[in-house]
């Protein structure tokens, strides 16, 4: 990538290179399977309601039945859909967006991000002890 093109030009060059067409393309190949197979599971659904009024009520266990089972089942598919999709991205597309990011920006970039780079909690004070590092009072300044 060259460093005295425009903002635009830059843009630009990014959108036609290959890494970032391989980045779409992981991405639409997660994206269109899930959303077809979401939709036909979620139709499926409303056309038992509307036609299989039948099945729909006979009742499994109590007042539950077929319709409130899968009614209920929407909204674990949505949940299951949507933690699969935060794994996906954050092992296959993140890092790619990352690069491409980084390169837009003049980083050096991390060929691989470590597991021990990332904290194991998120204790409050951890966080503060590091945010205050390399930092000096107004008493610290004045010695």
């Amino acid at each position: 990538m060259t460093t005295d093109a425009t903002p635009a030009e830059r843009y630009l060059e990014v959108q036609r290179s290959a890494e970032f067409s391989a980045l779409r393309r992981k991405l639409r190949n997660f994206v269109f399977p899930m959303t077809i197979a979401f939709f036909l599971w979620y139709a499926l659904y409303v056309l038992l309601s509307a036609y299989a009024r039948g099945f729909m009520s006979v009742k499994l266990l109590g007042n539950l039945n077929v319709a409130l089972l899968l009614g209920l089942l929407q909204f674990v598919s949505t949940f299951v859909i949507a933690w699969y999709y935060s794994r996906y991205a954050a092992r296959e597309l993140d890092p790619i967006a990352d690069r491409i990011g980084n390169e837009l920006a003049g980083t050096a970039v991390p060929a691989i991000r470590e597991p021990e780079d990332v904290p194991a909690t998120r204790d409050p004070e951890d966080v503060a002890a590091r945010e205050t590092e390399g930092t000096t009072t107004d008493t610290e300044a004045a010695k």
